[in-house]
């Protein structure tokens, strides 16, 4: 019902930002709660953050609370991951999920993924 695209990745220093999007397309795009995955190389895919259909509600993951944001437009069909302070090892490619309620940290609970955006991040 819904297709995930996301960008924004890239190469940066230690300390630096970057700022994730994933668009979304579908008429039922507001209905869905959000978030953010990551993985790194040989590692399972962790969960990052998430965000309620009306943006109101968050939660984030202790090793992002406090580094990284997660907001959403529903005008532009766009949720965005600010990700302040980066670490090496936040190093691993990002995933946009979605699903039909808010309320679960977890990968098998998501049911639409977009193909990733690789973030690298240099000592």
């Amino acid at each position: 019902q819904v297709k995930l695209t996301e960008s924004g990745g890239g190469l940066v220093e230690a300390g630096a930002s970057l700022r994730l999007s994933c668009v979304a397309s579908g008429q039922t795009f507001g209905t869905y709660a959000m978030a953010w995955f990551r993985q790194a190389p040989g590692k399972d895919r962790e969960f990052v953050a998430r965000i309620s259909s009306g943006g109101v509600l968050t939660d984030y993951s202790d090793s992002v609370k406090g580094r990284f944001t997660i907001s959403r437009d529903k005008a532009k069909d766009t949720v965005f991951l600010q990700m302040n302070s980066l670490k090496p090892e936040d190093t691993a490619a990002y995933f946009c999920a979605a699903r039909r309620s808010y309320g679960t940290r977890l990968e098998s609970d998501y049911g639409y993924w977009g193909q990733g955006t690789q973030v690298t991040v240099s000592s």
